[in-house]
């Protein structure tokens, strides 16, 4: 199968998460509103009636359209062996698919805490007082629960032997905490050693390896997600 992703051509964002999975899976896929009028086809799509997605990213396999990027995870895990094959196994991966998915919304409440329809510059005092918070509280509590999880499974991936599209995320929360915030990561991956060593094992996949150095792979920019503003990484 063919797959079509949408996700806006400019950033990585929450599409990133798909392509990961995509790229490490080999699976053929089209990044659709990178390429000509492919824009005004996602916008197409998201104004059709039915049930149609409410933001993207979304992925359009065969005749399903399916958005929320824990929702399309769940759907390419168990298709190209990134997901457990038990039930119970499949909902606890999911389960921590969508924490990361909190964890994500609040990497982007660091620079953006009165609200996303607000430019950065108007909200910068709020912005390095939800940064400070975020790394005092809320990314030792996040990244702690993994790396714990991670030194309980047994093996080298957070669920045991094998690798799922878990850890491709959470290389990719490594990556852009590193991008966003290089002081104060470099200060606190001592913390998280475990998780470090994941994020090298993903970077050496060679799918991953492949797709890095790729012009697939959109460079972190001040448009997307993790955003490095001097200040907040005091």
């Amino acid at each position: 199968m063919r797959y079509e992703l949408y996700y806006w051509p400019g950033i990585q964002g929450r599409g990133e998460y798909v392509r990961l999975a995509l790229e490490d899976a080999g699976a053929d896929y089209t990044d659709v509103a990178r390429g000509a009028r492919g824009m005004a086809a996602m916008m197409t799509m998201m104004e059709a009636k039915g049930t149609p997605p409410f933001a993207p990213p979304f992925l359009k396999a065969g005749k399903l359209v399916i958005g929320q990027t824990a929702n399309i995870l769940f759907y390419l895990g168990s298709r190209h062996g990134l997901a457990p094959k038990t039930e119970a196994g499949g909902l606890w991966v999911h389960q921590l698919q969508l924490t990361i998915t909190d964890l994500v919304l609040e990497i982007h409440d660091t620079h953006h805490p009165l609200g996303p329809t607000l430019y950065y510059e108007d909200q910068r005092g709020p912005a390095k007082k939800r940064t400070e918070e975020f790394w005092n509280e809320r990314v030792p509590k996040y990244l702690g629960y993994f790396e714990r999880l991670l030194g309980d499974s047994g093996g080298s991936w957070l669920t045991g032997r094998r690798l799922t599209y878990v850890d491709l995320s959470l290389f990719q929360i490594v990556e852009g905490l590193r991008y966003a915030f290089p002081k104060r990561m470099k200060g606190f991956e001592w913390n998280i050693p475990g998780l470090i060593g994941l994020h090298d094992r993903v970077a050496a996949r060679p799918n991953i390896k492949a797709y890095l150095t790729s012009d697939r792979r959109i460079a972190f920019n001040e448009d997307g997600i993790f955003r490095h503003y001097k200040e907040l990484d005091a």
